[in-house]
C-alpha cells in the first residue's frame, strides 16, 4: 500500500506541475510580445529620427553637381545662416602673381549676410588668399593671390565664412577649386 500511496503522491504532483505549465506558458509568450513590440517600436522611432536627419542635410558642392546644386538653391527661399553660391570653381591665372582672368565670387541679393572667404591648398593646407568682407550684392573679379604659385593646377577648398550684424562668423561653408597657374 505504500507503494501505491507514494505513486498516487507522485502521480499528484505531476499532474500538478502539468496544470501550472500552460499558465507559465501563455505568461512567457505575452511577455515575449510585450518586449517584441517595444523593439519594434524602437528600431521604427530610431530609423525615422534618422531619415528625418539625411533629409536635412546639404549636398558636398563639386564641379559635377555645381549647376544642380545652385538651380536648387535659387528655388529654395534662402534664410540667415544659408548661402547661395555664385561664383566659377575653377580659377586661371597668366602667371603665379598676376589678376586672375576669370576668377569671379558674388554675394547675391538673395543671401542675408555679408560673408568673406579664405583660400587653403588642399596638399599643404596653406592659405594662399585671404577675401576682404563681401557686402551683399556686392563681388570680386580680377582677384590677385597673397601667396604667388609656380606653374601648374592645384587643388584648393574656398571656404566661405557667413557673418552675423557684428560681423562675427556664424558659419562655414567649403567649395572646391581648382586654381590654374599657366606660365
Amino acid at each position: 500500500m505504500s507503494n501505491e500511496s507514494s505513486q498516487e503522491r507522485i502521480s499528484q504532483k505531476l499532474s500538478q506541475g502539468t496544470e501550472n505549465k500552460p499558465k507559465n506558458n501563455v505568461l512567457v509568450i505575452v511577455v515575449c510580445f510585450i518586449v517584441a513590440a517595444i523593439v519594434v517600436t524602437a528600431l521604427v522611432l530610431i530609423l525615422t529620427r534618422q531619415s528625418a536627419d539625411a533629409e536635412k542635410r546639404n549636398v558636398v558642392v563639386t564641379p559635377d553637381n555645381v549647376e544642380e546644386v545652385l538651380s536648387d538653391m535659387q528655388n529654395q527661399q534662402v534664410q540667415a545662416g544659408t548661402y547661395e553660391v555664385t561664383m566659377n570653381t575653377t580659377w586661371n591665372f597668366d602667371k603665379g602673381d598676376s589678376a586672375s582672368s576669370n576668377a569671379y565670387v558674388e554675394n547675391s541679393t538673395a543671401n542675408a549676410n555679408n560673408v568673406y572667404f579664405d583660400i587653403v591648398r588642399s596638399d599643404t593646407e596653406e592659405t594662399i588668399y585671404k577675401s576682404p568682407i563681401i557686402p551683399l550684392g556686392s563681388h570680386l573679379e580680377n582677384i590677385t593671390l597673397d601667396t604667388p604659385l609656380d606653374k601648374g593646377t592645384y587643388d584648393c577648398v574656398l571656404t566661405y565664412h557667413l557673418l552675423d550684424d557684428n560681423e562675427e562668423p556664424i558659419s562655414m561653408l567649403n567649395i572646391n577649386l581648382s586654381i590654374v597657374i599657366e606660365n
